[in-house]
């Protein structure tokens, strides 16, 4: 182990490396006070030609403000705050072997244990420390282990995710390494986050380039050193295969959520175990899982400093020299006398690893972490099958509406539901209504468009007429069936009721055997929209506006006064987190404190228009004749993916209406 820094490069007496990235990292401060000496020296030579009595008058509260005003946005602009995950923290006495396991990683890389361990609900492991002046100054360090890794992972691979986490700060690495690291996380949480609009920010993007590229090579190098710390402590096998399991299990964790848990949270209803859910995703689809340990983990960023897969797996098991191998004994399965296949079977098992309790009571702790990771926020807490069915039958009724409300503009009636669909096909409109729809539609395809939304209406009237239910997999989609799980063959009942001279026969039968044929699509709980980003500041007809942009519409939410920028994003950024119905919000009260909400849904907008000028603006015609103007203020600003998400939403109207 003594020679590990010099085998990356990175002793104490060979300083290339680290000692690069941390004169890089300082370089960040000395840059800052150039650029405002710069500035400074820029203003007094334009000061140094006009009159001395002017340039007197002036001079000085021209300089106090130029100070005042880059100093403020420089501090602005390398003050990193960091947010700590949601999560659930884990003491000594409440989990000893826990920690034992993170005090013998700290050990092997040769570094103190953390000052704190707290569980979170993302599958990763991170070591956080409360750094200051970018890094340079340390403070309190805290792991963060993902749930997900203490419910999959085995010991000894867990083992090897700590200490290669530890080893990051390790000084086994070089006197410079601990340093050297916390500028490169700091740094990496600066730089994205640098705004074109801050006047200081130019000359520090472009020295957050320089640095990046000064950093590199010891970034790679000591990741394959934490590795080789990790694979020393825990063992080659098991590093190799946590350096697999963890983007595997952050992609099944992504699935999951997209799945399962997402469709119920717009649907406001939260499954009463999420993290019991993920095991079981888990435990159902070990094929997709194998798919992921075997797949290259993308990228993170720009900002990632792990070099790929196949390489650190490659440093951690060199192919044996050819030499080797010709040498090698023969094997004792050669030399030894042949065994019955139970003998082999059972010589071959290896024997299992301890079952250790890392956690005592894990499920406790998955509740306990799911009400501060996942609060409610006024949703509704239900079993696994209730909140499944729930958001099933919710994302049919969103596709129901949207589609009833095409053709009722089509066909120039009011088609709220199944019974009046079969109406029009009776009477032969709907095959009218779908062409106008899908103009460049042939006959054959708008046949099978009919057929589709037949079947879709017909299994919401068996599910609201209670002679249907839904049928969930941990492995696939789910399914409509029978109340006795039978087979539901909803399919030809739909392409029955698709024919004119058989739509009236298919609507007794339906209603004979209770279908709910009456149930209307937009007769449903309050479901919340999926927030893809949000803007502060603008204004929304004349009137100063936040807006938060969902995948079904725009949520207008009166804007607060200039000066007031960092509290409007605290406050989109917490109504985002609350969750946005897709409806309209009942107005305030006349006497009340609270805002009256707007809510916009896509559906309603028959247009986008957008205004030329320097300052970018919109006019979205309403369905109902209005029009709303949208316009960026002066100090319009964004949550993350703000203008990216509202450029999208302009796109998809603009290209669909």
């Amino acid at each position: 182990m003594a020679g590990l820094g010099e085998e990356y490069g990175l002793s104490r007496n060979a300083p290339p490396v680290a000692t690069r990235s941390a004169i890089a990292l300082a370089g960040f401060p000395v840059v800052a006070g150039l650029q405002l000496a710069a500035v400074l020296l820029l203003l007094w030579a334009v000061l140094s030609v006009l009159p001395s009595a002017v340039a007197l008058r002036a001079g000085v509260p021209l300089s106090i403000a130029t100070v005042g005003a880059l100093g403020y946005e420089t501090w602005r602009a390398l003050h990193t705050r960091r947010r700590t995950p949601a999560g659930v923290a884990v003491t000594r006495r409440q989990a000893p072997k826990l920690w034992e396991l993170i005090d013998g990683a700290a050990a092997a890389a040769g570094v103190r244990p953390p000052d704190g361990v707290t569980v979170v609900a993302d599958a990763t492991a991170a070591l956080g420390e409360r750094t200051r002046v970018l890094g340079l100054i340390g403070g309190r360090r805290d792991l963060y282990l993902g749930l997900p890794l203490l419910q999959a992972l085995p010991p000894a691979r867990l083992r090897a995710v700590v200490a290669h986490e530890l080893a990051h700060g390790s000084p086994k690495l070089g006197r410079w390494a601990p340093l050297a690291y916390r500028g490169r996380v700091a740094v990496g949480r600066m730089a994205p986050r640098l705004s074109r609009r801050n006047p200081a920010g130019a000359v520090l993007r472009a020295y957050a380039r320089f640095y990046r590229r000064m950093d590199a090579p010891f970034s790679r190098a000591q990741e394959l050193a934490a590795d080789r710390i990790a694979a020393d402590h825990a063992g080659v096998a098991d590093a190799v295969a946590a350096l697999r399991d963890l983007p595997a299990l952050a992609g099944m964790q992504r699935l999951f959520h997209a799945e399962y848990v997402g469709p119920g949270w717009q649907a406001g209803y939260v499954p009463d175990d999420v993290f019991g859910g993920l095991l079981r995703v888990l435990a159902a689809r070990s094929v997709e899982m194998s798919m992921l340990r075997a797949a290259e983990p993308a990228p993170s960023g720009p900002w990632d400093t792990h070099p790929p897969l196949a390489e650190r797996v490659a440093a951690l098991t060199p192919e044996p020299s050819p030499a080797a191998s010709d040498t090698a004994p023969p094997s004792d399965a050669a030399s030894a006398p042949e065994e019955s296949p139970a003998e082999e079977t059972v010589s071959e098992e290896k024997p299992a690893e301890p079952d250790e309790e890392l956690v005592p009571d894990l499920p406790a702790l998955g509740r306990a972490l799911q009400a501060v990771a996942f609060p409610p926020r006024g949703r509704t807490v239900v079993s696994w099958d209730e909140c499944l069915s729930f958001a099933r039958t919710m994302e049919m009724e969103r596709e129901a509406e949207a589609a009833l409300a095409a053709i009722s503009r089509a066909s120039d009636a009011a088609v709220p539901d199944a019974a009046h669909l079969l109406t029009l096909v009776a009477d032969g409109r709907l095959r009218a209504a779908a062409g106008a729809v899908f103009p460049d539609t042939s006959p054959e395809e708008i046949t099978a468009r009919i057929v589709d939304l037949l079947g879709l209406m017909l299994a919401l009237a068996a599910l609201r007429g209670g002679v249907a239910r839904w049928r969930h997999s941990w492995t696939g989609a789910a399914e409509v069936v029978a109340v006795d799980g039978a087979n539901l063959n909803l399919a030809e009942l739909a392409a029955a009721a698709a024919d004119p001279e058989t739509a009236e026969a298919v609507r007794t039968y339906l209603t004979e055997n209770g279908f709910d044929l009456a149930a209307r699509a937009d007769q449903r709980a309050a479901a919340r929209a999926r927030v893809l980003g949000g803007l502060v500041n603008l204004s929304a007809d004349g009137t100063r506006t936040d807006l938060l942009i969902t995948d079904l519409g725009l949520l207008l939410v009166p804007g607060l006064p200039r000066g007031r920028g960092v509290e409007a994003k605290r406050r989109l950024t917490r109504i985002a987190a609350d969750g946005v119905p897709a409806g309209t919000e009942p107005p305030a009260e006349p006497d009340s404190d609270q805002e009256v909400r707007r809510f916009v849904p896509f559906a309603d907008v028959a247009g986008v228009t957008v205004l030329p000028g320097r300052r970018k603006g919109w006019v979205l015609g309403l369905r109902d004749g209005g029009n709303l103007s949208l316009r960026p203020a002066l100090d319009a600003d964004e949550l993350p993916g703000g203008w990216a998400a509202w450029d999208e939403a302009v796109t998809f109207l603009a290209g669909t209406r």
